[in-house]
């Protein structure tokens, strides 16, 4: 009773970092899934609903159907972007399930991510203005541009992410070399 043992070992921080690996772990997969199913339905907007969508705006609207292969083209390629994204963000989960995302491997992956939302927000921007030139009514314009401000916000936010990982991969290589 009167003796205290030497070295005491508190197990409690072992049961928080089993549960938050166990929640990382369902995270990743939950995400995984969300990821098949929004690649599928793009791939089925790029091959169908789009082209369809267009074809149908030509006929209905015989002015329009200028419109009809560049509206087309911009829809394939700004859901291209996303689908870069999403491989890229599988990638960086797979990083994450091996614990090796804090390497320069991963920031390939970020960096592909932050140039899919450029080139995304590049074509939007150019959209845009076609349309501010060409419309008489302000709604359109102005949710084109809400768009726009989302996705600087989104690729802004992207950006410092990837400053964090690239400070987090530093700390780890020092920790390793002092290991």
């Amino acid at each position: 009773r009167g003796i205290e043992p030497a070295l005491s070992i508190d197990f409690r921080w072992l049961k928080v970092e089993t549960r938050c690996m166990q929640f990382t772990r369902l995270a990743v997969i939950a995400l995984r899934i969300v990821l098949v199913v929004a690649f599928l339905l793009l791939v089925l907007f790029q091959v169908m609903s789009f082209p369809g969508q267009f074809a149908h705006m030509a006929q209905e609207n015989p002015e329009r159907a200028l419109l009809q292969w560049p509206l087309t083209i911009f829809s394939i390629l700004e859901v291209a972007c996303v689908q870069v994204v999403i491989v890229s963000t599988w990638k960086l989960l797979t990083m994450v399930k091996n614990d090796s995302i804090f390497s320069n491997h991963a920031l390939r992956w970020v960096d592909a991510i932050v140039w899919a939302i450029a080139a995304a927000w590049t074509m939007l921007a150019v959209l845009s203005a076609a349309v501010v030139l060409n419309t008489d009514d302000p709604g359109l314009p102005l949710l084109l541009f809400l768009l726009l401000v989302a996705g600087a916000a989104l690729g802004l936010v992207v950006v410092v992410l990837r400053a964090l990982l690239r400070q987090a991969t530093d700390l780890r290589t020092d920790m390793e070399a002092v290991i």
